[in-house]
């Protein structure tokens, strides 16, 4: 059986994709049946949409495969605490559990700001843990924004 750290390693090759395009680099990966599904990395700036995150992009690819937007039963791994929409998008594909990386002090809504999956009007509850490759997927983002800062 697979473990968290096989997954997280996957969702950690799509952020360097995503890094060497010049994206945000934060990657995701949907498990179900404890097989990979989907796998995807920011693309908000090359297709020019602010909800082409990892995660919205990975749930799309996961939900047509299936042929159900409910993706219950599935773990989505990504290199970043998802933010409001994206925890919006985990709730309502009726995820089983997401696990992340690194915190997002600034946007992450699962447990940086707001705790959205355990608030008390959502109807589904998505479960949640930090998983590992904190340290690397932290400092992924660290270099993307050193760099970009440089060439500004």
């Amino acid at each position: 059986m697979k473990n968290d750290l096989f997954f997280m390693k996957r969702a950690y090759e799509q952020a360097l994709l995503g890094f060497n395009k010049e994206e945000i680099p934060v990657g995701a990966v949907v498990v179900y049946e404890n097989e990979i599904i989907s796998e995807a990395h920011n693309n908000s700036i090359s297709k020019t949409d602010p909800t082409s995150h990892a995660e919205i992009e990975a749930i799309r690819d996961a939900a047509l495969k299936i042929g159900n937007y409910r993706l219950t039963d599935a773990t989505m791994y990504v290199t970043l605490e998802p933010c409001l929409m994206c925890c919006g998008a985990l709730i309502h594909a009726r995820f089983d559990k997401v696990i992340f990386s690194t915190k997002d002090q600034k946007s992450g809504a699962v447990i940086s700001n707001g705790n959205l999956l355990e608030a008390n009007f959502i109807n589904h509850l998505v479960k949640f843990k930090q998983g590992p490759l904190e340290e690397e997927s932290s400092a992924l983002l660290k270099e993307f924004f050193k760099n970009k800062r440089s060439k500004a």
